[in-house]
Order: structure tokens, then sequence, then C-alpha cells
């Protein structure tokens, strides 16, 4: 455990010296900061108020842009060592591929998650400061959903890491996985739909296999318990989970995704020819 914190400590000190973290905190500290200038603590749109108005909104861009900045930037993490040719160095330490591995994986996730967080959070803490009710409930599931899809596409990264030989292929596999579920939330599953005329249930199911529709969906349930928004798929999906069940799936499901790549890419790992 000594050597995978190491090794996280090492991969957090890296990505705080890289331009993409500068980028990537400013990014979603920029977003807060502009959700507040423009006055969105203090509108009602729909029913929606204060804080919750600007958690709507910031969940919504947070799922545009966290897979793809998560995707970009993990899948360097082995493709870039291996390209560069340092496992040499690597493997004549005291530290195994087990600790090293895993030790990556615990870092890169401290350094995406984080700053999503606190944006969140510095948000919250100013509504404090001005009297806003804060929607405690809502700031928590947020707060799970963010921390399960930043490890789902940390994990999917690694898988595509150790997948490819150079940094520049596992990139572009990145933009080509998440072009293809973000495609999938709609255009593709409907044209999917309307060729093979599927029966509602199968087709639901194919939508629920995509995280990012399942953050989605979960992103939607506590302020639209009746997923009016989504149609008459919400029936099939309140049928067969519950609106408390769809929520704890919400939260599993990519958890459950990220773990079995992580893994999956640390059994190739140990498999590959590593030099």
């Amino acid at each position: 455990m000594r050597h995978l914190w190491l090794t996280a400590h090492t991969d957090v000190l890296e990505s705080l010296r890289a331009k993409w973290f500068f980028a990537y905190t400013l990014i979603f500290g920029g977003l807060v900061a502009l959700l507040f200038a423009f006055g969105l603590t203090e509108s009602r749109i729909m029913g929606f108020t204060g804080l919750s108005r600007l958690m709507v909104t910031y969940i919504q861009l947070a799922m545009a842009i966290l897979p793809v900045f998560v995707l970009v930037t993990t899948v360097r993490s082995v493709a870039g060592d291996r390209e560069a040719g340092v496992y040499e160095y690597l493997l004549s330490l005291p530290i195994g591929l087990g600790a090293w591995y895993w030790g990556k994986l615990a870092g890169r996730f401290l350094v995406v998650f984080l700053p999503v967080f606190l944006a969140m959070l510095g948000a919250v803490l100013w509504g404090l400061f001005r009297g806003v009710d804060v929607p405690w409930a809502l700031f928590t599931y947020y707060t799970g959903l963010l921390m399960a899809l930043a490890w789902c596409f940390l994990g999917l990264g690694m898988l595509l890491s150790t997948l490819t030989r150079s940094a520049d292929v596992a990139q572009a596999s990145a933009f080509v996985l998440w072009l293809t579920l973000l495609l999938f939330l709609d255009l593709i599953l409907l044209g999917v739909m309307i060729r093979n005329q599927l029966p509602p249930e199968t087709a639901v199911a194919l939508a629920l296999a995509n995280p990012l529709q399942v953050f989605r969906t979960g992103a939607m349930m506590l302020l639209d318990q009746q997923l009016v928004m989504l149609g008459p798929s919400a029936y099939v999906i309140l049928d067969t989970f519950g609106e408390r069940g769809y929520m704890a799936y919400a939260l599993i499901y990519p958890m459950v995704v990220g773990t079995l790549s992580a893994l999956g890419g640390y059994m190739l790992f140990r498999r590959s020819d590593l030099p």
C-alpha cells in the first residue's frame, strides 16, 4: 500500500505540472463563476430556483466535458510511458506492477474528480454566504454521480491505454469511444429502433447500457421524479427499477463499468510485453 500511495502521489504531482490540468480546473471553475455571473442562483425557470437551478445546469455541462477530458488525459498513462521507453527505469524500482498501475489510477482519480467537486462545493459555500437555500440532497447525489462518472471513464481510459501501443492511437481511440457513446444517446439508438422495430424494453435496455445515458437520466431523477422529459420510456424505467432503485443503479452501474474496465486493463498490463 505504501508503494501504491507513493505512485499516486507522484502521478498527482506530475498532473499538477501539466498544462491540461490548469485548463481543466479553469474550465470547471469558470463554469461556476459564469453561472453566478448570469444570475442563475437568483432566477426562477420552470420551478427551478437558487442553487438547484445552478446545479442542474452545471451537471449537464459536466456530462459533456468531464468524460472526454478524463479519457484524453488518462489514455496517455500507460501508452505514453510505453512510447517514451521509460519502462526499463520503472521496472528497476522496488515497486510492483500492481502498486504502479493502481497507484496511477488512484492519483488520476483525485486529479480529475477534485476540481469538479470543489467547483460545486464552492458554489454551495457561496450560496450559504449569500443566504440562499442549499439543496443538500441534490448536492450529495450529484456528487455521487460525478464520482461514478469520473471513475467509469477513468477505468475505460486505463483499459484503452493498455490496449494501444502509442499515445496517438490511444487518444484517437478515446475520441472514437466518446463520440460513440455520445451519438448513442439519441441518434444511433433512434435509428436502431426505427429500423428494427425493437420492443420498448429492449430499446431502453440498450440505452441504459450506455454510462452517459445512465448519468443523464439519474441527474433528472431528483428534479423530475416521473421522468416526464423522457416520454414513454419513463414508464419502462420506473416499472423496472422504481425511483430509488434507478437512483441506486445510476450510481452503481458506472462504478462497476469503470472497475471491470480497470481490472481488464490490469490483467492485460501484467501479461503484456512491458519493455
